[in-house]
């Protein structure tokens, strides 16, 4: 019984390349800088009074001049993952708080 001789390409060691480490960057505060978005969000929120979905914010945020997305596809799914990232570490502390079905108000307020 004769036996094929499998080619196999054998495994190279690979150098890892290490890039520079990059200085971190500032957080923007209210303090006349640009906002993040959730920082934005929360601007929103407490000038409408009422709760809001994501796609709405994104729509105030950008007519108010607080934010503008910088070209994503989806701003409101990055906004909503956001907002229920904070709620879910958070907890009690968290800045938002889910009303309804896709509708979020600050905490604190109905």
């Amino acid at each position: 019984m004769k036996t094929k001789k499998i080619a196999t390409k054998k495994a190279t060691a690979k150098t890892a390349k290490t890039k520079a480490a990059k200085p971190a960057k500032a957080t923007a505060k209210s303090d006349g800088k640009k906002l993040s978005q959730i920082e934005a969000a929360l601007a929103v929120l407490a000038k409408a009074g009422e709760p809001m979905n994501c796609k709405a914010m994104v729509e105030a945020m950008a007519k108010q001049g607080l934010w503008n997305s910088p070209g994503g596809a989806t701003p409101d799914a990055t906004l909503y993952a956001s907002i229920l990232r904070d709620i879910n570490t958070k907890g009690k502390e968290a800045r938002f708080k889910k009303v309804d079905r896709g509708q979020f108000a600050l905490a604190g307020r109905k």
